[in-house]
């Protein structure tokens, strides 16, 4: 039978119009992995089994940081850190009877003989809420408030300080409902410029880093052996030392209080049931004096000691994990990290993600596949491919695809 051209035009055009089949978007991708961290440096839970089987602290760092030497040097400077990020709003308030908290106009530094411009006692505290590009603080207690003044940057001191004389007191921070409670040094509020949202508050607290710092650093259980703790403390000391004076004008610090520098707890970590005084001890060992203490070097200069939950098997490289030589970063064996006993959590891990996670991570509109292109010798991925339902494409270092995303760790498959 004959077809008419008016009808074969019509047939031609339906199916031009047919939609093709959707390519699929599968809602989760599924990865199971090894390892807790980046993998670079010391491993925890790798320090916590030498220390188990004998090893001294500096036996432990010398495996994980090679080519360095341990020396004594002074860390009785202040150390800035950051501990209220991009604040709209924080509140500031002593916890002891008869304590004393002062708030000042400015950023005081180490000036002894500043004039404050309140004296509160332990039943008010001083609310900063930024306004414009400036922040203002009030004085409150119970339900009334009184505004002291308006002002760039903010400096509080309380007693029981080096800054404060009087009785040992401490001060709480409050965060929408979280609070958390710093014995030493002192306190800024500063308003800071962020890029889209505009000003916020940055909140830090300057600490010696000789005591006052390093007894808030919470990177490891207090429970685990002495010369695991000591090892922590040279490493998070000579962390902290190769900071001091690069200044952080995004954070108005040296260093963060979480995972992007060191986890700073405040006095939480030396006051914990039965175990604070281990590791305010285990900091105590590795001081030579009361102004000095133990640092992993390099040329004489403090190294960046990063360190790591856990690993593969194998710690990383800084060249693999962020394309950056730091030679005491070379891969070595870290057969503790694969010990269930020792590491339970992350021996072996499985997580899946959500698809908006992955699409967010490489920047597409969808991810429809992921493969893996190639690995380190380390074990880690070094890049991965994602491929959208619009046929483009993205390609992520592994580390960069797992702090994107929150894996556990670069040393992972996918299922």
């Amino acid at each position: 039978m004959r077809i008419s051209k008016t009808l074969l035009v019509i047939f031609t055009l339906l199916l031009s119009i047919t939609p093709a089949k959707a390519i699929e978007v599968p809602a989760t991708f599924n990865f199971q992995g090894t390892g807790y961290g980046h993998g670079v440096g010391l491993s925890q839970i790798g320090a916590r089994g030498k220390a188990l089987a004998g090893e001294s602290a500096n036996s432990i760092l010398s495996y994980y940081y090679s080519g360095t030497q341990i020396v004594s040097l002074s860390d009785n400077q202040n150390i800035r850190v950051n501990i209220g990020h991009l604040l709209p709003q924080a509140t500031l308030k002593s916890g002891v009877q008869g304590s004393v908290l002062n708030l000042y106009v400015g950023d005081v530094g180490e000036d002894l003989l500043a004039i404050p411009a309140a004296s509160l006692t332990s039943k008010s505290g001083i609310s900063f809420i930024q306004q414009g590009s400036k922040v203002s603080a009030y004085i409150v207690t119970g339900k009334n408030s009184q505004l002291i003044g308006t002002s760039p940057t903010w400096s509080t001191r309380w007693s029981g300080t080096r800054y404060l004389e009087g009785a040992p007191s401490t001060v709480s921070l409050k965060v929408n409902s979280k609070s958390v409670k710093y014995r030493y040094g002192q306190i800024q509020v500063k308003s800071v410029k962020a890029p889209i949202i505009g000003h916020r508050m940055e909140i830090t607290n300057t600490v010696r880093i000789h005591d006052e710092y390093l007894f808030g650093i919470s990177e490891v259980p207090s429970s685990w052996p002495t010369q695991a703790l000591i090892a922590q403390g040279i490493a998070s000391r000579s962390y902290a030392l190769s900071k001091v004076g690069i200044p952080k004008r995004a954070c108005d610090c040296n260093v963060y209080n979480n995972i992007s520098d060191q986890a700073f707890v405040g006095i939480s970590k030396e006051i914990e049931p039965i175990y604070g005084p281990m590791w305010k001890a285990a900091v105590q060992a590795s001081s030579t004096s009361e102004s000095t203490g133990e640092v992993i070097t390099l040329n004489n200069l403090p190294i960046t000691a990063f360190f790591t939950s856990s690993s593969g098997g194998q710690t990383e490289t800084s060249v693999n994990a962020w394309g950056q030589e730091r030679s005491f970063t070379t891969s070595v064996a870290d057969p503790y990290s694969q010990d269930p006993v020792l590491n339970p959590r992350f021996f072996t891990w499985n997580r899946a993600l959500d698809q908006a996670i992955l699409a967010k991570a490489f920047l597409l509109i969808d991810v429809v596949s992921l493969s893996i292109n190639s690995r380190n010798t380390t074990g880690t991925v070094a890049t991965i491919t994602a491929t959208s339902s619009d046929g483009k494409t993205s390609t992520l270092r592994g580390e960069t695809f797992r702090s994107r995303t929150q894996l556990p760790s670069a040393w992972f498959n996918l299922i």
